[in-house]
């Protein structure tokens, strides 16, 4: 069995080729209809869009998050009354997890030990508490 590379060397028609190819997206992408006839305008509205967009579906998370606990209200004013370093964090922190899989897979296992910490905790103290409890019974 003989094994042939299926690259080719550039040459002459291979560089001819490519311009053709650029040329005719070139003409494809002025036939897509958009805002304004400014591809660069377009992009930029679009990421306007999504980031108010992005912006609207998380304090909608938040607030839903807090909502069954609080109350609508309260859940309101705990969102809107946000730090600016809370909100700091968890950009840095989505950041992190969105360029690269090692940064959401640090961040996943470093959410799931937060988890488990604090279920752990609030365990501890439940038992410390009812402990607490009976030690008071006993001195009364």
């Amino acid at each position: 069995m003989v094994l042939r590379s299926t690259r080719r060397k550039a040459g002459r028609g291979a560089a001819a080729r490519t311009d053709t190819i650029n040329r005719d997206e070139t003409d494809q992408a002025a036939t897509v209809p958009g805002l304004t006839a400014n591809p660069a305008t377009n992009l930029l509205m679009a990421d306007i869009v999504m980031r108010a967009g992005s912006y609207v579906l998380r304090r909608f998370v938040e607030r839903s998050f807090l909502k069954g606990r609080y109350g609508t209200d309260a859940a309101r004013q705990i969102v809107r009354n946000k730090s600016l370093s809370s909100t700091l964090t968890s950009v840095v922190i989505a950041r992190v997890a969105t360029r690269s899989v090692p940064g959401a897979a640090l961040v996943g296992t470093g959410i799931l030990a937060k988890t488990l910490y604090e279920r752990g905790k609030r365990r501890r103290d439940a038992r410390m508490q009812g402990n607490n409890e009976l030690l008071d019974r006993t001195d009364t």
